[in-house]
């Protein structure tokens, strides 16, 4: 076992089950004050992937129960490591996210580039839902935060391929959903305030070597 992650939401572990690279969120070790957050985002990835069910370029649910879950190891280095400049890892990167989106899942979290990871054959893959939002009827709500997952993927685009962006996703950039307005002028003060001055965390945790 390899200890990858362990902060006051609990541990993240690097486990070898029959040959295979397993990866264990366990949120039964947080701090009791936020042992109740824990378990939720613990639960909330665990329906997401289960709602994806292997979906290519996402982990694979192995199990889920109080508090902790297993999922499939995805071999990659995340994106501010690997750098991707290749336009067709852009393309085949939209392609997931709308896979996603089809079948009622929204990352929410795709801002972060340690959530993007670059495989051994080029392709893209996701990681952390934490903060996924699922919904199957895909109202006005969840058609706003795919929107913004379309959004962020294009950031990332515009860092490492700009010459690459159409006019059509350089209009996407420059409108950002009244949700997102709504959230950086209200919510997101709040948020940073919380997660880096009182828990310690960083915008861009995990953007040195790949934790999980």
């Amino acid at each position: 076992m390899k200890l990858l992650k362990s902060d006051l939401f609990g541990q993240i572990t690097l486990e070898q089950e029959r040959g295979q690279a397993v990866v264990v969120r366990d949120s039964r070790s947080a701090r009791w004050w936020l042992a109740w957050l824990a378990r939720r985002l613990c639960r909330r990835e665990a329906r997401a992937l289960a709602r994806l069910d292997g979906l290519p370029g996402t982990p694979r649910l192995l199990a889920a129960e109080a508090g902790r879950l297993r999922r499939a190891w995805i071999e990659g280095r995340p994106m501010q490591i690997a750098m991707p400049r290749n336009p067709d890892y852009f393309r085949r990167a939209r392609c997931l996210v709308a896979a996603l989106h089809r079948l009622g899942v929204a990352h929410n979290d795709l801002a972060k580039e340690p959530n993007w990871l670059v495989t051994p054959i080029g392709a893209p893959a996701l990681v952390d839902f934490q903060l996924a939002t699922i919904s199957a009827r895909r109202g006005w709500l969840f058609r706003a935060l795919a929107r913004e997952d379309l959004r962020h993927l294009l950031k990332h685009k515009r860092l490492y391929c700009p010459k690459r962006l159409t006019a059509r996703e350089r209009h996407i950039l420059a409108t950002p959903a009244l949700t997102s307005r709504l959230w950086m002028a209200t919510g997101k003060p709040v948020y940073r305030f919380i997660t880096c001055r009182l828990l310690g965390w960083a915008d861009r945790e995990g953007a040195g070597d790949r934790r999980f």
